[in-house]
């Protein structure tokens, strides 16, 4: 039986891996590719908070010692008294496609519910990118609507599908 796909924290040795996975244009797929930016970002945070604080964090996707990717969540203010967690996800190529998206996700929402107090997380991708919206269907997530014109990238603005949990939603 192969192992499962499960999270854990960031090690020192993981922050390569993660500019590699934020800034290669190989590795971050068509619809994360924004150009090189912040080459110490992660180290920056690795040094203050070893990527985990009160207003988000990042975990890496791992079946046993293989890393497949990471997650992120951060803080995203919805009112002046209330909050909600916002996803990301990136998977190396070779993890793409297997369902190990779809269990992040179900992991990631499962951990920040157990210790969190928060109500809602929400994930926005890219209307083309009809793999990531699969994925967030069968972890759960309900789509929401079309956010006209809200990312740049590639020379063009471009339009995301807003998806979201609640606590109150049957788990998946």
């Amino acid at each position: 039986m192969p192992e499962q796909v499960t999270l854990r924290p960031v090690r020192e040795d993981d922050l390569p891996l993660l500019r590699t996975l934020t800034q290669d244009p190989e590795a971050t797929g068509e619809f994360e590719q924004y150009g090189w930016y912040a080459p110490r970002l992660f180290q920056r945070s690795w040094q203050e908070n070893g990527l985990i604080s009160a207003d988000g964090g990042n975990l890496m996707v791992v079946r046993g010692d293989d890393v497949l990717g990471a997650v992120s969540w951060r803080r995203h203010d919805t009112a002046p008294a209330s909050h909600c967690w916002a996803l990301g996800i990136g998977l190396f190529p070779r993890a793409r496609g297997h369902g190990d998206g779809t269990q992040a996700h179900r992991l990631i929402v499962r951990h920040l519910f157990e210790h969190t107090t928060i109500h809602r997380i929400e994930a926005a991708t890219e209307t083309g990118n009809i793999a990531e919206q699969k994925a967030l269907e069968r972890a759960g997530f309900t789509r929401e609507g079309v956010l006209r014109g809200i990312r740049w990238r590639a020379g063009a603005w471009r339009d995301e599908v807003l998806y979201s949990i609640l606590r109150t939603d049957p788990p998946a």
